[in-house]
């Protein structure tokens, strides 16, 4: 089989071999009908550019690491996806680290893509108890950050959906289908988006004159825990007004719905349940899982629109973009 040349691709398009290279790289001016010509070209020819000479030529290594805490979480997968799928548009590779939230792991990684002159850096959550250090690494590499606060604003761009919002959002609704004692069950109290989600909880309480009590309204669970059954009992048999939860997640949302099924509390007749995150499994539930869901694919073109764009533009950091989420409505938060 002949191997073409990007000279080849031109002859046989009819058009210069610069347009040929602004069309690869989706970058400059040509129509439509030239994007098509060129494409078709390339695709009967089996071309295939030697990224390696590109790298050398163009200084990039056209690959993006992504720093995630747990790749087996519904919302990080969902958004790493999505994120590889347009990267990959757009003729970037991306290398994806599971960090399992672990700090030395993270800086490791770190350390490697750095080796590997990856172009940019997502950053996804990541430890509850640290900041994302971007001093870690010498090389000035730009980066930003989904979900996660960067320990210096001024370098990055902050993306996140509004946890506030759904947060609050999610309790009104528990109020408004009858209930007069939500509580808010959590699995830790020190992520950026836990924090935003118990603010908006509380105010929603407080709008509504519902007293916040940490006794009673706070809910602290391990759903990987052998007593995660016991305690969620012992806690409602201490509160017994308690008719409706907002859970910080869908994860922990499903593991109650288990539990209250099982000792015979029936969802949403004695207590009113909502979630976070919209899970698929909360669509196949019994009842379904009324839920936060957030826009992952907002989230992820945001983020691969503004990382590039500061790879262009190094020093247009410093933004912080919140992205709207909404209410999900299913049947365990269905009126009496």
């Amino acid at each position: 089989m002949k191997k073409y040349s990007i000279k080849d691709i031109a002859e046989l398009s009819g058009v210069s071999v610069a347009t040929v290279s602004r069309v690869i790289n989706d970058n400059g001016r040509f129509s439509e009908e030239t994007r098509k010509r060129v494409l078709r070209v390339i695709e009967e020819t089996g071309y295939k550019m030697n990224y390696s000479a590109k790298s050398l030529r163009m200084n990039k290594s056209f690959s993006i690491g992504i720093l995630v805490p747990d790749i087996s979480n519904y919302f990080f997968s969902d958004v790493v996806q999505k994120i590889e799928e347009i990267l990959f548009d757009k003729g970037y590779s991306t290398i994806i680290c599971n960090t399992a939230r672990n700090q030395e792991k993270e800086t490791a990684y770190l350390h490697m893509l750095e080796g590997k002159g990856v172009d940019g850096l997502i950053v996804i959550s990541g430890a509850e108890a640290f900041e994302f250090d971007y001093s870690q690494i010498e090389k000035q590499i730009p980066y930003i950050c989904i979900d996660r606060e960067p320990k210096e604003k001024s370098r990055t761009i902050f993306i996140s959906s509004n946890h506030y919002q759904g947060a609050f959002e999610a309790t009104e609704q528990l109020i408004h289908s009858g209930c007069k004692q939500p509580i808010i069950a959590v699995h830790n109290r020190k992520s950026t988006s836990t924090k935003e989600r118990l603010n908006g909880f509380k105010d929603a309480l407080k709008k509504n004159n519902i007293a916040f009590n940490e006794n009673s309204n706070l809910l602290n669970v391990d759903i990987r825990s052998s007593l995660f059954e016991a305690d969620l009992i012992s806690f409602l048999a201490r509160n017994p007004a308690a008719d409706g939860i907002f859970s910080l997640n869908d994860s922990i949302a499903l593991e109650i719905l288990l539990v209250l099924r099982k000792n015979i509390r029936s969802v949403p007749k004695y207590i009113k349940l909502i979630g976070f995150d919209d899970m698929p499994a909360g669509r196949y539930s019994s009842p379904t899982l009324s839920t936060v869901k957030q826009d992952t694919s907002k989230i992820a073109l945001t983020a691969v629109e503004s990382l590039l764009n500061l790879i262009s533009f190094p020093s247009d950091t410093g933004k912080s973009i919140i992205i709207p989420v909404s209410l999900t409505l299913r049947e365990s938060t269905q009126g009496n």
